[in-house]
């Protein structure tokens, strides 16, 4: 199996304040809560991560997106109260979305283009390329800081989903750009798009902005993210994936509608 070349790293975070490290670094993640019919969202921190767990019909739930290695304990507790976990789609490899899917007692679905990078390093042979290019404190954050709480090492995968499968109610859509074998759930009966990285709405400092396409550092094709993006958000409703200030257009009436070009306007 390959580890990524950042797992060394953790080692940064042993020692007797690790539990005061990691309580402020995941301080604001929160507990599920229910953001649309029979659709339940965990925010994870740090990143203001969303993982979406998908209630089944014949019971249980599907988990979208795992989330940082770091956000195990709240992916447990929101399993068992909501669950069993059926299984657990991922949208894509990037290891803040793949962080506990090997460390859950379940399936692992994910595109067949992303089955290589799932099972190996994350996505990191074109991300890490990038990785030098950014300023000093968002390069020294993701590297000390980030990684090391995220990835949670290379997932075994059970069987892969291709355009127009069906996920818990949900559409899959591929939306290969930001990650080969991205893909989003689109919902018909109430137009709910779960975009994972499609765009986002936090800058690197998580701070709310407009929305925008992940930057090249981040991704593996960015013009043809730009060219996917429409596709999703040709819904209603979409909910990203890094984005806890996410435009819900029917699902929250604190925020309003993501304004649809400017989402998928190149960077």
């Amino acid at each position: 199996m390959h580890q990524t070349a950042f797992r060394p790293r953790e080692r940064l975070l042993l020692g007797p304040a690790r539990a005061l490290v990691l309580g402020i670094l995941t301080r604001g993640s929160t507990a599920p809560e229910r953001v649309a019919d029979a659709v339940w969202r965990v925010r994870g921190n740090p990143g203001r991560l969303n993982l979406f767990l998908l209630e089944e019909k014949g019971g249980g739930v599907t988990l979208f997106d795992a989330g940082g290695r770091v956000h195990l304990p709240h992916v447990r507790a929101a399993a068992a109260a909501l669950g069993p976990l059926q299984r657990v789609v991922l949208s894509h490899a990037h290891t803040d979305h793949r962080g506990t899917a090997s460390l859950l007692d379940a399936p692992v679905l994910c595109h067949p283009d992303e089955l290589a990078d799932v099972q190996g390093t994350g996505g990191l042979r074109y991300w890490g390329q990038g990785l030098p290019k950014l300023p000093l404190g968002p390069r020294m954050l993701h590297r000390h800081v980030l990684q090391p709480l995220y990835d949670g090492g290379p997932v075994h995968v059970s069987a892969t989903l291709v355009d127009g499968d069906e996920v818990a109610g949900f559409r899959v859509m591929h939306l290969p750009g930001h990650a080969p074998g991205l893909i989003a759930l689109i919902r018909e009966s109430d137009g709910l798009a779960l975009t994972s990285d499609a765009f986002y709405t936090v800058d690197t400092w998580w701070r709310d902005c407009p929305p925008y396409l992940p930057g090249a550092a981040w991704s593996w094709d960015v013009e043809q993210s730009a060219d996917c993006c429409d596709a999703s958000l040709n819904s209603t409703s979409q909910l990203p994936g890094p984005a806890t200030a996410s435009q819900f257009a029917e699902t929250s009436p604190r925020h309003s509608p993501a304004p649809r070009r400017s989402a998928c306007s190149r960077p």
